[in-house]
């Protein structure tokens, strides 16, 4: 095996710019539009310097080694990348395997005439390209369910917009399920909101929401209790009849927490606690 993998590097050094030209050409063939091809070519050509390098370290090819950290990073950057950039795990994963020709062509000219040693480097580069192509693939993965979990994230609070309604009272519009995971991010942007106005009133609307059940409405309350902790009383509107018939089913006790049917209905109500005044003006 050492022999095997010392004869690899060895190629590798020899046959470099025939590699490369070869490979970039294959590059051009199975890379998107939407990447540069001029950026392919020159990672192409690090790539074959940092893989050659690691094979003459550890004759072995054992990826997982320390020695061959630079090229996971080299590869887990150009995984992270492209990925951002929309492209597929088998597009990502081409950058590597479409190498396989190159060293099939270099490898046939290098053993003419020596068919167990070309059958031998065709095993060792072959096992190490898949090995490094699944490891873009397994990157690739991880960065984009990385970029899906932080979208959610930023739909959830682009979901939950807290708005000032007047001065000491906020809202909270409400569209839409509410699970653990968004009663969370719910929570958060309130207590926050509550902590930079002052607010004393918060007002919840669920007319948005399609269905409170159980599970729902234990949201809820966990909402109007941190909101307390933080000096701020919990108004909850919306309540439509068939919300209404849905609470008393399910034996929910929403405390002494104030409801009404709607956010116009809870606006006077919060006006009244915090002593604003909106009638007219007497004319002169």
């Amino acid at each position: 095996m050492t022999d095997q993998a010392s004869n690899l590097a060895a190629i590798l050094r020899e046959h470099e710019g025939s590699i490369l030209e070869e490979w970039q050409g294959e590059l051009a063939r199975v890379t998107r539009d939407t990447t540069d091809r001029g950026e392919a070519h020159s990672q192409a050509r690090t790539f074959v310097r940092l893989l050659t390098d690691a094979v003459h370290k550890d004759p072995g090819a054992d990826i997982e080694l320390g020695i061959w950290e630079p090229v996971r990073e080299f590869l887990a950057g150009i995984s992270a990348s492209r990925a951002r950039q929309g492209a597929t795990p088998t597009e990502t994963a081409m950058f590597i395997f479409s190498m396989k020709q190159a060293m099939f062509t270099t490898l046939s000219d290098h053993f003419k005439s020596d068919a167990q040693g070309l059958a031998r480097e065709l095993w060792a580069s072959t096992r190490l390209l898949d090995r490094l192509g699944l490891f873009t693939t397994d990157v690739f993965l991880q960065s984009r369910e990385a970029i899906i979990l932080r979208q959610q994230k930023e739909l959830l609070e682009l979901s939950t917009p807290v708005v000032a309604l007047w001065e000491g009272i906020l809202a909270l519009p409400l569209i839409g399920s509410l699970d653990s995971e968004r009663t969370q991010v719910v929570m958060e942007s309130l207590l926050e909101r509550i902590v930079e106005t002052g607010a004393s009133i918060a007002i919840i609307d669920i007319t948005g929401v399609p269905t409170v059940d159980t599970l729902v409405a234990q949201h809820l309350l966990k909402t109007v209790g941190a909101a307390r902790l933080m000096g701020a009383e919990c108004i909850i509107s919306g309540i439509r009849p068939q919300i209404a018939q849905t609470i008393v089913h399910l034996g929910v006790d929403l405390g002494n927490v104030v409801t009404k049917a709607t956010l116009a209905a809870a606006f006077l109500v919060a006006l009244d606690k915090v002593g604003a005044d909106l009638r007219p003006a007497p004319r002169g």
